[in-house]
């Protein structure tokens, strides 16, 4: 049973995809460590040495994973937030901050509303 940062890495998945578990590691952050290290990508979790174990533990425990990462990122929005910078006050907002379309995109952020454009007209009433 592999374990990096307090998290259990599948044993039924390949070293590749089953890294990608931690918070932090991407694909391409697992692929270029397993090369950095001569592991194969397609090897899973419960073929490995235990050599090769902890190398692989020491080496994705160099980066910024988990609950570390977590807390840099809502800092760094705290900071916009709180200098009100325009990317701040989108995030204060709950709007997409990185220039996306908003009249017909971001339905989930915006609170999924739907207006239909009608002709303005009441409908006469039958007495």
């Amino acid at each position: 049973m592999l374990r990096i940062s307090g998290v259990t890495v599948p044993e039924s998945k390949r070293l590749a995809i089953g890294l990608t578990s931690i918070y932090g590691v991407g694909r391409p952050r697992a692929l270029s460590t397993l090369s950095a290290l001569g592991i194969d990508a397609g090897k899973r979790p419960k073929d490995l040495s235990a050599k090769e174990e902890t190398a692989l533990r020491e080496a994705v425990e160099k980066f910024t994973l988990e609950g570390e990462l977590k807390r840099q990122i809502s800092g760094n929005i705290r900071r916009l937030k709180d200098i009100k910078s325009y990317r701040g006050s989108r995030h204060a907002k709950h709007l997409p901050v990185r220039g996306q379309r908003t009249k017909t995109n971001s339905r989930t952020s915006r609170g999924n509303v739907r207006k239909t454009m009608t002709s303005g007209r009441r409908k006469l009433e039958k007495t």
